[in-house]
């Protein structure tokens, strides 16, 4: 198992807080008594900190259960729109989920996770229970694939050290050798391909995106069952969508 990377310089009382936030999202809400259990913190203190999140509105208090408050909601627009171009990039997601009648996503790096950035499911795409703001292993995932060919070797290696490659499908990549490859191959064909390595049965591509800079700002990529994401309909139609509208973004990006 790769132990997380923590500083020696954390305030153990900011990490408390943000663990209660995180057990609390997770759980979809808890009672003091529950949420100290689960954490294996006092009640009293448990209690302590609710009271304050609470009362600088970070959370509510439902009876005796906390939730997270909707004060984050304005926290997570502000982050999600602060980096240039996000609002294009909003549309060219409907766009293709509007196309292809499946789930469209446009996916960042953020500390060594693929986190989601927007998501839009056509008429016909898959909910598979994840949506925007959730964060998920990178070297599973198309688009992840296609952010990580980008990088130079010694970052992958970093990534591998740190988060490790976690086998969450008997198809997914678990070996450092095997990454390498799939990442050369990433670059030279310039999508990646998830063939069933984050959930079974399900099938993605991605495509990456660069900014003004023409470094890596994220990347789109679209998915669905592997009975309709077949050979000839990917190859011809989606990955081309992909490729077309992230070089629309990019020309965007860079002269307006």
């Amino acid at each position: 198992m790769v132990a997380e990377n923590k500083s020696h310089s954390t305030v153990n009382s900011v990490e408390v807080a943000l663990r209660i936030i995180e057990t609390l999202k997770e759980q979809g809400g808890m009672g003091v008594t529950e949420l100290a259990t689960e954490l294996d913190l006092p009640k009293s203190t448990t209690h302590r900190y609710l009271k304050t999140l609470t009362e600088n509105e970070y959370l509510v208090q439902n009876g005796t259960t906390y939730h997270i408050g909707l004060r984050f909601l304005g926290v997570g627009e502000f982050s999600r729109t602060r980096r240039r171009g996000f609002q294009m990039v909003k549309q060219k997601v409907e766009e293709i989920a509007e196309e292809t009648g499946e789930k469209a996503q446009f996916i960042v790096e953020e500390h060594g996770k693929a986190v989601y950035v927007y998501q839009e499911i056509g008429e016909k795409g898959v909910k598979l229970g994840w949506g925007v703001g959730t964060r998920i292993d990178l070297h599973s995932t198309s688009a992840g694939k296609a952010i990580m060919a980008e990088w130079p070797e010694e970052r992958v290696e970093e990534y591998v050290d740190t988060h490790g490659l976690r086998e969450l499908t008997p198809h997914t990549i678990t070996s450092h050798e095997a990454l390498m490859e799939e990442l050369e191959e990433t670059r030279e064909r310039g999508y990646g391909i998830n063939e069933q390595e984050h959930v079974d049965g399900f099938i993605a591509v991605g495509v990456p995106v660069h900014n003004s800079s023409d470094t890596v700002l994220g990347a789109l990529s679209v998915g669905g069952p592997v009975n309709r994401l077949q050979d000839d309909w990917l190859e011809q139609e989606v990955i081309n969508l992909l490729l077309g509208m992230a070089n629309e973004l990019e020309l965007n990006l860079r002269y307006s």
